[in-house]
C-alpha cells in the first residue's frame, strides 16, 4: 500500500509538466497519460526494472509538434515522432558497440548547447502572445488582454516563488503550483468555460490517434532526437548519483536508450507525445529516497488509471491560454538557459572560430526560421539547426581558429604591458 502511495505522489511531481506538453501541442492529456504509463512500463520491461525512473512527455518536442500539427495534421506528426524512437533504439545499438564515447564524438556540447538554446527561444513569440491571451501565433485574441495579463503574471511570479523560495516537496511541484494559481485567478476574471466538463463522463476511452507516415514529417522529426538524447544521459548520470548505483554499466546506457526509444514509439502509436525520463522525479526521488523502481512501476499504473477518467482530461482542457503563457515565459526560457550552460559547464571557447562559426550558424538558423527544401521534401527549425551543427562539427578542422585565440592572447599581454 505505501508503494502504490508513493507512485501516486511521483506522478503528482510529473504531473504538471506531463500535461502542459498536450495542452500547449492540441494533443489529448489523457492520451499523453496514458503514452507516459505505458511507456514507463516497456522502459522498465527493457531494463529489467533496474532503474527508479518515470518517463513522460518530452519538452524538447513542443515547437516541432507544433509545428508538424500544423502542416501535416496529427497523424503525420505522430508518424514522424515513432522515427525519433527509432534513432534513441539505433543510438542504443551504436553505444552497444562502440560504447558511450561515439555520442560525445557525434553531439559534443558545441552542438547540442546551441541546438538546445534553439529549442527554448524559438518559442518565445508563441510564449508571449499567449500570455497576452493570444493563440500562439498571435492571429487571435482569445481573453482580453488586461485580464489576460493579470492571470499570466500570477501564473508566472507563482512558478518563479516555487522555483526560487520553496522548499522540499514543494519545490519540485512549480508548474503545477503556477498552473493552479493561474486557474484561481482566471476562475476570478470569469474566463473559464465548464462546459466540456459538464458534457464529459467520468469513464471515456482516451482519444486515441494512430500514425500515418509522410516522408516530410518523418524527415523533420528525425534530428530532433539529438537534445533529448544528449539530456537522457545526463539523467541516467543524475539518478546514478542519487542513489549510488552506476546505471550507464547495469542494466547499460544501450538498455536505458533503447527503453527511452520503444517508449517513445509506443506513445506516439496511440497519439502521446513522445517520452522522455523525467529530472523532476529524479528529485523527487532523490527527496525521498524511494530508489526502488517497484513505485515507479505503481507511478505508471496510476497514470493509466487516470487516462480513462474522461472528466479529467476536460477539465485540463478548461485551463485557459494565459495560464499556460505565464508558464511557458520560464519554461521556455529556462530551456535556453540550460543550452547556454551546456556551452559554459564545458568551457566551450567561443573565441576559436570554428565553435564561433557552430554556435552562430546554429542559432540564426533555427531562431530565424531557415528553410531547405528539395521538391517536396523541405527542413527547417530545429530539425535543420540539428543537423547543420552536426555537418559543421565533423567537417571543420579541430585547430580551426587556434591562431586566432593565441593572437588575442599575444594582444591582451602586450596591452596588460602597457
Amino acid at each position: 500500500m505505501m508503494q502504490i502511495l508513493q507512485g501516486a505522489q511521483m506522478l503528482f511531481v510529473a504531473f504538471g509538466a506531463l500535461v502542459l506538453v498536450p495542452l500547449l501541442t492540441g494533443l489529448d492529456p489523457n492520451v499523453a497519460l496514458f503514452g507516459a504509463g505505458l511507456g514507463t512500463l516497456l522502459f522498465q520491461v527493457i531494463t529489467k526494472r533496474s532503474v527508479p525512473i518515470f518517463l513522460a512527455s518530452s519538452f524538447a518536442f513542443i515547437a516541432p509538434i507544433m509545428y508538424g500539427v500544423q502542416t501535416w495534421g496529427i497523424p503525420a506528426t505522430m508518424g514522424g515522432l515513432m522515427m525519433a524512437g527509432v534513432v534513441y533504439i539505433c543510438m542504443g545499438g551504436i553505444i552497444k558497440v562502440r560504447g558511450v564515447g561515439i555520442i560525445h564524438k557525434l553531439l559534443p556540447p558545441v552542438v547540442v548547447g546551441p541546438v538546445i538554446m534553439v529549442i527554448g527561444l524559438g518559442l518565445a513569440p508563441a510564449a508571449v502572445n499567449m500570455a497576452l491571451g493570444k493563440t500562439g501565433d498571435g492571429a487571435v485574441q482569445l481573453i482580453d488582454g488586461n485580464a489576460a495579463l493579470w492571470i499570466s503574471s500570477v501564473s508566472l511570479l507563482v512558478t518563479i516563488f516555487f522555483s526560487v523560495f520553496a522548499r522540499g516537496f514543494l519545490k519540485l511541484v512549480p508548474i503545477m503550483a503556477g498552473i493552479v494559481a493561474g486557474y484561481v485567478t482566471a476562475l476570478v476574471y470569469g474566463v473559464v468555460d465548464f462546459t466540456a466538463v459538464q458534457q464529459a463522463s467520468w469513464l471515456a476511452m482516451p482519444n486515441f490517434t494512430y500514425p500515418e507516415f509522410n516522408i516530410n514529417a518523418m524527415l523533420f522529426m528525425i534530428p530532433v532526437a539529438i537534445a533529448p538524447a544528449v539530456e537522457h544521459v545526463g539523467d541516467m548520470l543524475a539518478i546514478s548519483n542519487v542513489t549510488g548505483k552506476d546505471y550507464l554499466k547495469k542494466p547499460g546506457l544501450h538498455r536505458t536508450m533503447t527503453g527511452d526509444g520503444v517508449a517513445t514509439m509506443a506513445a506516439s502509436l496511440f497519439g502521446a507525445p513522445p517520452n522522455t525520463t523525467y529530472s523532476e522525479v529524479t528529485g523527487a526521488v532523490m527527496l525521498t529516497k524511494a530508489y526502488n523502481p517497484v513505485i515507479m512501476t505503481w507511478a505508471a499504473v496510476t497514470a493509466l488509471v487516470l487516462a480513462f477518467v474522461g472528466k479529467l482530461g476536460a477539465i485540463l482542457q478548461t485551463i485557459p491560454v494565459p495560464v499556460m503563457g505565464g508558464i511557458m515565459i520560464l519554461l521556455f526560457g529556462s530551456i535556453a538557459t540550460v543550452g547556454l550552460n551546456t556551452l559554459i559547464k564545458n568551457q566551450v571557447d567561443l573565441h576559436k572560430s570554428r565553435n564561433l562559426v557552430i554556435v552562430a550558424v546554429t542559432l540564426v538558423f533555427g531562431i530565424g526560421g531557415m528553410a531547405f527544401g528539395i521538391g517536396e521534401f523541405s527542413l527547417q527549425g530545429v530539425s535543420l539547426c540539428g543537423i547543420v551543427a552536426i555537418i559543421l562539427n565533423l567537417i571543420l578542422p579541430a585547430d580551426l581558429g587556434e591562431n586566432h585565440v593565441v593572437d588575442n592572447a599575444q594582444l591582451d599581454s602586450a596591452q596588460d604591458s602597457k
